[in-house]
């Protein structure tokens, strides 16, 4: 995996306090805590604009958090490429049946210190069901789910519960989806509950 932002010595050291300065300032606050494994999946919920990337970083440096996430190829094409790797992104060629599920499991698997961040809606648009490729990701690698959040009506953002997957997507879903019932995108008209999920499209 390419040298990331994250992976600075200097910018480690300068970001986590400059982050948490810009989010006081915004009047936003950072909640909640990381699971306590060096590798986990976390759960980007509601996508519903552009500004969940810029909030997701804030927030990631301000919790120590060193995170990688998935895109759609699309946003990473030249002159954007370099910048967006660099911010810790990982192109997503949807259009091909690349077993993206299974090189995120060997990733997780064979790295420490990694939070892989997968916005399970897909895109910032509505859509009608929620992804299930985070899902499967966390119980291959036998990893934990952070519940990753940016609630724009209460200004918090941060990492609610952790769940370990039991294997059953029902149950489990049920349990986020209780949780980020409570949760308000930027656009909530865009948001929608995990209650709906799409079992055939990991």
């Amino acid at each position: 995996m390419s040298h990331t932002i994250f992976d600075s010595p200097a910018l480690k050291k300068i970001m986590p306090r400059l982050s948490r300065m810009i989010l006081k300032a915004a009047q936003w606050r950072v909640e909640g805590s990381l699971p306590q494994s060096s590798r986990f999946v976390v759960i980007a919920a509601p996508h519903t604009s552009n500004w969940d990337f810029p909030f997701m970083l804030l927030i990631s440096f301000a919790m120590e958090m060193k995170v990688n996430w998935m895109g759609k190829d699309a946003i990473f094409r030249k002159p954007f490429r370099g910048l967006f790797k660099w911010l810790g992104g990982i192109p997503i060629d949807r259009s091909r049946s690349n077993n993206v599920v299974g090189q995120s499991i060997e990733t997780l698997t064979h790295l420490d210190n990694l939070a892989l961040v997968v916005p399970p809606s897909g895109t910032r648009q509505r859509v009608t069901r929620w992804k299930t490729g985070f899902y499967h990701i966390a119980h291959g690698a036998k990893v934990p789910i952070a519940l990753g959040f940016l609630d724009y009506q209460r200004k918090a953002g941060g990492i609610g519960p952790h769940l370990i997957p039991r294997g059953d997507l029902a149950a489990d879903m049920e349990i986020i989806s209780k949780f980020y019932a409570r949760v308000t995108g930027k656009h909530p008209e865009n948001a929608i509950l995990p209650s709906h999920v799409n079992n055939k499209t990991p």
